[in-house]
């Protein structure tokens, strides 16, 4: 499991956490309540009828778990005096996925998704939610900015790469006198033996097995995978130049590729661009 990722964003001079686990977004609650008064505004909003159908209708949409019989006795309940509803409460009665209860000295609280924190910052006013929206998107696009940074320079680095190891193809390789196409085979033939070491299939083999993909096999690798690429292909122009066999390149290559591939699974530091 994905660890969780936590960042923080400035809303009107309050601190507001936000941890993304995988592809959604969790506001905390507590901390925008803090701004407000505290957390007994969160068990204010949740007992709102008007609220509970919107974190039920959420739930029906997104969580193929959620325990509707209870929802709807917690419905039947709302807008009584004595009616009380916690996010404990709520989490474990229901199997909700949208709101969840960290412990902690350190980022604990209550945390909900980007939908519902919203619709909880509208709560509390108007003006708030608005400011909300308008960081929370900032930061989004700064993350998006850094990955596009990354993913181009990554991808101009295995080009670069790429012409040395053409380079040494066409010096060690590639006889004199030959006709395009036949230097075109034995290039093709090259890049096929680092697309087998890295994803141990051939361009043609995955053609086969995506019929409805465009582009090629690299077009859809991750970013550990074109960092390793690009490193194999300056090692494999070495192998060339000591005119070491190309089935003695490939086992060294595919060796290399796990082993890296490895290292940079475990690197936080890629780890933040995803």
């Amino acid at each position: 499991m994905a660890k969780d990722r936590k960042t923080t964003i400035n809303v009107q001079g309050t601190e507001i956490i936000i941890i993304s686990q995988n592809e959604n977004d969790f506001i905390s609650l507590t901390n925008m309540a803090n701004k407000f008064g505290g957390d007994d505004l969160i068990y204010s909003w949740m007992r709102n009828r008007n609220t509970l159908e919107f974190l039920g209708i959420w739930e029906q949409l997104h969580n193929p778990i959620f325990k509707g019989g209870e929802f709807e006795t917690f419905k039947k309940e709302a807008g009584l005096n004595t009616f009380h509803l916690t996010p404990k409460k709520w989490i474990e009665a229901t199997n909700a996925i949208g709101i969840q209860s960290k412990a902690g000295r350190y980022g604990g609280g209550t945390y909900a998704h980007k939908d519902l924190a919203f619709e909880f910052g509208s709560w509390l006013s108007p003006e708030f939610k608005l400011y909300l929206i308008k960081e929370f998107q900032r930061l989004k696009d700064d993350e998006n900015n850094r990955l596009s940074l990354e993913w181009n320079l990554t991808r101009t680095l295995s080009k670069i790469n790429y012409r040395i190891h053409t380079d040494a193809i066409k010096e060690h390789i590639v006889p004199q006198s030959i006709t395009k196409e036949q230097a075109s085979f034995i290039y093709a033939n090259e890049a096929d033996a680092l697309n087998v070491a890295l994803f141990g299939k051939t361009a043609k083999q995955w053609r086969d097995e995506n019929p409805k993909q465009e582009g090629n096999i690299r077009d859809y690798a991750s970013i550990e995978q074109l960092l390793v690429l690009a490193n194999i292909e300056s090692m494999n122009a070495e192998f060339i130049r000591m005119e070491l066999p190309q089935n003695e390149r490939l086992i060294k290559l595919n060796q290399i590729a796990i082993t890296q591939l490895k290292s940079l699974m475990g690197n936080q530091n890629i780890k933040k661009l995803k």
